[in-house]
């Protein structure tokens, strides 16, 4: 199924985050202030069984999970795979997860690989590129604002003074 990579629907959202149960979060990071710990923490305390994918951090633990080195190694088959590293490593990150059996790629927010989508779409996976499962779930479900995310404009970018 191909979408608007530009425009999700709200519906293509709610069905990806309502059909997924399991995550692998490639690039979470055990650093508190990081956006993927705050995402993880934030799906976590939402009901997914999120793995952290780090090969630098393989063996430790993010938020009292075990750290794995690739995808190959984890416990399970994930429904999904949340790419938390640049659009160029998004490649073969999922091509990693079309391997692994995904049923979704989900690539971050500034994160965009069309060929890698296309890839994944054409064998059969769910593809969103630059957002953020965590603001996405949380404004889906109107709690954004409990965030302090109420500006309207959501960006990773810094800002300039």
């Amino acid at each position: 199924m191909s979408v608007d990579h530009n425009n999700y629907p709200d519906s293509y959202l709610r069905a990806v985050l309502r059909d997924v149960k399991s995550i692998a979060m490639v690039g979470a990071s055990a650093n508190w202030n990081r956006p993927s710990y705050f995402a993880m923490k934030y799906l976590l305390d939402h009901g997914y069984r999120v793995h952290p994918v780090n090969p630098g951090a393989a063996g430790q633990e993010i938020l009292g999970r075990k750290t794995y080195a690739s995808l190959d190694e984890l416990p399970e088959t994930v429904d999904m795979v949340d790419i938390f590293r640049n659009s160029e490593a998004a490649g073969p990150i999922t091509d990693d997860a079309i391997k692994h059996g995904a049923k979704v790629v989900w690539m971050q927010l500034t994160i965009r690989n069309d060929d890698a989508a296309k890839r994944a779409e054409d064998a059969g996976l769910r593809v969103v590129m630059n957002r953020c499962p965590k603001i996405e779930h949380s404004r889906l479900i109107g709690t954004l604002e409990w965030h302090g995310i109420a500006s309207g404009v959501i960006s990773s970018k810094k800002r300039r003074l």
